[in-house]
């Protein structure tokens, strides 16, 4: 694993910190151990982790610039692509956020036993914790690897972004006409989508996509709305 990482973060151009690959390998642990008892990845082969987890979150730290930024992860799950980011960028300050608690609570005990500083975790749903004004328009950039139709993504993660931010999602390269359909919503929330970052997966013959949108306005107060509006009429 150590090995397939460190290749994997060198063909990305990304130079891993002090100890970070250690960080990551025991990331790597901690998961595959939590996953015997709870639902966190299908993925349990320690070189899929390695590059399906880690070095396609990684990823990210080409597509945008994350250094001193403040980032939050919405629906972030077993903590992809946000705690790698962390790890392999140390001055980000990183904000989790997904609605289980038994999750959120696992992540707190991943980032203490990591040593992490400038992290914390938000047990909310993104559509309440987004109207609140301590969260919302407060992050240099928002990521989500959540699989959910793009402009739902939109709805639930433009709001916490400044003026002058990014969201940031993670999606495959056949996502065009689904971009597309999302391009109405992206407008009314105060985005605009800028080219894509597309990038192979280290270690397979996958390639992925981010889905960048620059944040050019704000998010009108009635954004976000309820979850059932927001699934049922779609922006």
């Amino acid at each position: 694993m150590k090995d397939r990482l460190r290749a994997g973060l060198s063909a990305l151009g990304i130079p891993p910190p002090e100890g970070a690959i250690e960080a990551l390998m025991c990331y790597a642990e901690l998961l595959l151990t939590q996953n015997k008892v709870m639902n966190l990845t299908a993925i349990t082969d320690p070189l899929d982790v390695a590059s399906l987890h880690f070095l396609d979150s990684a990823a990210l730290l080409c597509a945008a610039d994350f250094k001193k930024a403040s980032v939050i992860d919405v629906g972030t799950g077993a903590g992809f692509p946000g705690l790698p980011l962390r790890i392999l960028e140390p001055s980000v300050s990183l904000t989790l956020l997904d609605s289980l608690g038994k999750r959120v609570y696992w992540l707190e005990s991943v980032y203490t036993a990591l040593s992490l500083t400038g992290v914390r975790c938000l047990h909310a749903r993104a559509e309440e914790a987004g109207v609140l004004p301590r969260y919302r328009a407060q992050f240099d950039i928002a990521t989500s690897r959540a699989v959910a139709p793009l402009p739902l993504l939109c709805e639930l993660c433009l709001p916490f972004v400044k003026i002058g931010g990014q969201f940031l999602a993670m999606k495959s390269t056949d996502c065009a006409e689904e971009v597309a359909q999302a391009e109405h919503a992206v407008t009314l929330l105060g985005g605009r989508i800028s080219p894509y970052f597309d990038y192979p997966v280290y270690g397979t013959d996958i390639v992925h996509r981010v889905v960048i949108i620059d944040k050019i306005a704000a998010t009108p107060d009635a954004y976000p709305r309820k979850w059932n509006k927001i699934q049922k009429i779609p922006i």
